[in-house]
């Protein structure tokens, strides 16, 4: 739903961004089971274990969590928005 709600904001100006952001987006989200660690834990997670982890695209900030099977994405933000502790 957050990066519906982005893809179709970027749009209004941009239908071509709104579609390359779309997709690096989802390209990456995909790829993340592969190999998780290669990002940094989330430092606006409080008490992260380390399974919490993050990464910035197109300024947009995506939070996931990595469990035991699946990895999740938790949130994406655009990175000028304040951040929020969760």
């Amino acid at each position: 739903m957050q990066l519906q709600k982005a893809f179709l904001y970027i749009r209004k100006d941009s239908n071509q961004n709104a579609i390359k952001v779309w997709q690096d987006i989802v390209t990456i989200s995909e790829s993340l089971s592969a190999n998780p660690e290669r990002f940094p834990p989330d430092k606006f997670k409080i008490n992260n274990d380390g399974s919490y982890r993050a990464f910035e695209l197109h300024r947009y900030r995506i939070s996931f969590v990595v469990l035991k099977e699946v990895v999740l994405i938790v949130r994406l933000r655009h990175t000028a928005m304040s951040p929020l502790l969760y």
